[in-house]
This record gives structure tokens, C-alpha cells and sequence, in this order.
């Protein structure tokens, strides 16, 4: 496994494929082919950094179809899409499936490098991201269940008295939790947490006491 990106080529044209890693080879990136998404699935590539290449039409599954399947799949890279039979009906539905670029046969190197620095930049962009919400995800599943509840309420706005209010606390005992909370999720300030927050998703819970009756010691 290489941490350098890989442009993924999966096109069942040999000779364009055999151009096409000559020609990303040529500006110093690493390229791959492969003849149809099963070529590419059992290679075992599907968490590389870098992006997919994909022909629409493909023998067994269409670039279309893995492309809408790639977040089930759970793989995680950009794809742009290829075609020499692309209509607009087909470019919008592979552009609201979330691909960089849709591009006709035949185009010009030079838009297909472009459209690969973006997907790169993309990708690098979303596994940052991805890293930073994993170890948030950490250190929220550190929290104990009151320690949640009231980091999502003060998340939500809820001042400490009406936090202690929603949990049936005293509001010196939301002041200890919360203090407890912010130093596990290592945040300095208010604006912090909630960042936090929004990056886990998290919902506003003030209207949501699920889980107060099965507190046990450990979450008190």
C-alpha cells in the first residue's frame, strides 16, 4: 500500500488504457488499469488515495452503476467519468451522483490532467476530514451518557440551568459534567465543542431523554 495518489483506470479499451497510464506516468503520477469494476474490485484497491477513472459503459457492471454504489462499497475516491456515447441526461446523473468531471471521448490531455488534480485535491481534502471526525468519533465514544446528553444540549444553546432542568440535575452537577465533558473531547471553548458537534453530526437532543432511566453508576 503506497500513500502516494493512484489514478485508478478502469476501461475496457485496451489501447486507451495503455495511453492513459503512459500519459500519467509522464507528469509523475502513478496509474493503474483495469478491464471492468470486477478487475478493479479484486485487485483490492479500494482505499487508495487518489481517484477512479471510469468508462460509463463497461462490461458486467457500468461505470454509472459503480459509481452510485461507491459509498456502499464503502470506497471513498473520486471518480470522473468517461464516455464516447455521453449525452446530458447521463452527465447530470453522474454529476449528481458526486463525480469531479464528465468528460467525452475524445478530450484533450490536458482537461483530463485538470480534471485529475481536482479529483486528488478532493480526495485529499476528504480523508483529512475523515481523520479529524474518526478521532472525534473517539474521544465523543469516551463520553459517558450523561456526559452526551449534556454536551449535545449545551450544543444546542441550552444554558447550564436549563440543561439541568431537561436532566432533573442540580446546576452545579451540569457545571461538573461539563467541565468533565469538554476536558475528554479536548475542546477550549464553546465554539470548539460545537464545531465538534456539527462535524459528528450530531442532532439536537433537547427534546430527547432516551436513556435516562438505564443510567447506571458508571454514567452518574
Amino acid at each position: 500500500m503506497t500513500d502516494n495518489p493512484i489514478v485508478h483506470i478502469i476501461d475496457d479499451d485496451t489501447s486507451l488504457r495503455e495511453a492513459l497510464v503512459r500519459l500519467f506516468r509522464s507528469v509523475g503520477l502513478e496509474a493503474r488499469p483495469y478491464v471492468s469494476v470486477a478487475a478493479f474490485l479484486e485487485a483490492g484497491n479500494n482505499d487508495t488515495p487518489g481517484c477512479l477513472l471510469l468508462d460509463v459503459r463497461l462490461p458486467g457492471m457500468s461505470g454509472l452503476d459503480f459509481q452510485r454504489q461507491l459509498e456502499d462499497l464503502g470506497i471513498r475516491m473520486p471518480a470522473i467519468m468517461m464516455t464516447g456515447y455521453g449525452d446530458i441526461p447521463m452527465s447530470v446523473s453522474a454529476m449528481k451522483s458526486g463525480a469531479v468531471d464528465f468528460l467525452p471521448k475524445p478530450f484533450r490531455d490536458q482537461d483530463l490532467l485538470d480534471a485529475v488534480a481536482i479529483a486528488i485535491e478532493r480526495d485529499s481534502r476528504n480523508r483529512t476530514d475523515n481523520r479529524e471526525k474518526d478521532q472525534l468519533q473517539a474521544l465523543y465514544e469516551s463520553l459517558t451518557r450523561r456526559e452526551r446528553q449534556v454536551m449535545t444540549r449545551v450544543c444546542a444553546g441550552r444554558l447550564n440551568k436549563q440543561v439541568a432542568a431537561d436532566l432533573d440535575l442540580s446546576e452545579i452537577t451540569v457545571k461538573i459534567h461539563r467541565g468533565t465533558m469538554m476536558k475528554k473531547m479536548r475542546a477550549r471553548t464553546l465554539a470548539d465543542l460545537v464545531r465538534m458537534a456539527q462535524i459528528l453530526g450530531l442532532k439536537d437532543p433537547h427534546v430527547d431523554a432516551s436513556g435516562l432511566a438505564r443510567l447506571d453508576s458508571h454514567d452518574l
